[in-house]
């Protein structure tokens, strides 16, 4: 069987449905979008970042897969490059042995047409995603969760992830109702606010759109990373549209007056969530300063959600400044939860890259966006 690629249009959105029907219908969560110009980040003139179907068709213009790409400016040791994220692939190969190739061809279609190429998820070593790009040769750098648990009690009781098993559930809703598990996560953040030996006192002030200032920040601290995608105000407002999608609440972070940085940060209540069940949580997703302003910006967005009364309060992070800020603030550091993984020619581009991911800032903006937040 002949398999195209193409870009998705109307005229391919009745058979997407029907592609999503028959996944459905064989146990698979996974589909592509009907509509082929996306919600969050379509393409306009003069963007710089933006976000693209592609479909994979047969010679009846039956759809088996597809894949997005979001290609993005990235600035990489003073210069600016291409470098595009990646999400999926969705491949009928999972629910139909006839496609079993299919995964693995969508890749290598996705690296032809976007050479400098990467995600960052994937939820483990073990995804049969991963191991498909190991054996392709593609670099694999794991980076850590931020957890701040603000009320310990909520936590043991509603969360979904550590409530997998019977035995789980009970040894928490003791934790829970003793009290031990309050007074434990309590010392547990005080001690590591103590050990960072660090008062913060910059104060956050809501904004409804970036604006020049935004600009003034992204010259002045842009140098102080090895890779990063370009925060600039027109990336930022293509990204955080006012009104639109993801639902952040945008922080701009002051202390004297001056801007030290900026926040995106989100305040969801969960209902049935599979990892944070019905709890209130609150997410930094998005931030930039000086890395050395890093424990100041996420002080003064932690306060805000501690203000907005969340549970828990969860952030991706790369950066070791950034992590660092989080440990600043007493927020627990969970490693190896996240893996970027980097095409070839990516990878190529960050070399030596041992010394690039001292200062790679990844937030969970890059790539698709905080889509579980």
């Amino acid at each position: 069987m002949s398999i195209r690629i193409v870009p998705h249009c109307k005229a391919l959105s009745a058979a997407v449905e029907v592609f999503n029907q028959r996944m459905r219908a064989r146990g698979s969560p996974w589909g592509l979008s009907v509509d082929p110009e996306p919600a969050w980040i379509p393409k306009r003139p003069g963007q710089n970042v933006w976000r693209e179907w592609h479909v994979a068709i047969d010679e009846q213009h039956a759809v088996h897969g597809g894949f997005v790409l979001k290609p993005q400016d990235w600035r990489i040791r003073g210069e600016t490059k291409i470098v595009t994220d990646w999400q999926g692939p969705v491949s009928e190969g999972s629910v139909d042995p006839r496609y079993a190739s299919l995964a693995a061809r969508l890749i290598r279609e996705m690296v032809s047409r976007r050479p400098a190429l990467y995600s960052w998820g994937h939820g483990g070593n073990e995804q049969p995603v991963v191991q498909i790009l190991r054996k392709m040769g593609w670099l694999m750098h794991d980076t850590p969760f931020c957890l701040l648990v603000l009320k310990p009690v909520r936590f043991l009781r509603l969360n979904a992830y550590l409530r997998s098993s019977a035995f789980r559930r009970t040894a928490l809703d003791v934790l829970a109702f003793t009290g031990a598990g309050f007074v434990g996560f309590r010392v547990l953040h005080l001690l590591l606010r103590l050990m960072a030996c660090r008062r913060f006192r910059a104060t956050p002030v809501e904004f409804a759109e970036f604006g020049s200032w935004a600009d003034d920040l992204w010259e002045r601290c842009r140098s102080h990373y090895a890779a990063i995608a370009v925060r600039d105000m027109a990336s930022m407002n293509a990204l955080a549209p006012a009104g639109g999608w993801p639902p952040v609440t945008r922080l701009r972070v002051e202390r004297s007056g001056d801007t030290l940085g900026w926040a995106l940060v989100m305040d969801t209540r969960m209902r049935g969530d599979a990892r944070f069940g019905d709890l209130h949580v609150g997410s930094i997703v998005d931030c930039l300063a000086d890395p050395l302003d890093a424990g100041e910006v996420v002080s003064a967005a932690t306060d805000f959600l501690r203000r907005r009364g969340v549970d828990i309060i969860v952030s991706n992070q790369s950066h070791p400044g950034w992590v660092r800020g989080f440990a600043e603030n007493g927020y627990l550091l969970i490693p190896n939860r996240r893996l970027f993984v980097a095409s070839p020619e990516l990878r190529r581009i960050l070399e030596p890259f041992a010394e690039t991911a001292r200062g790679l800032h990844l937030t969970n903006m890059d790539g698709h966006g905080p889509h579980a937040l």
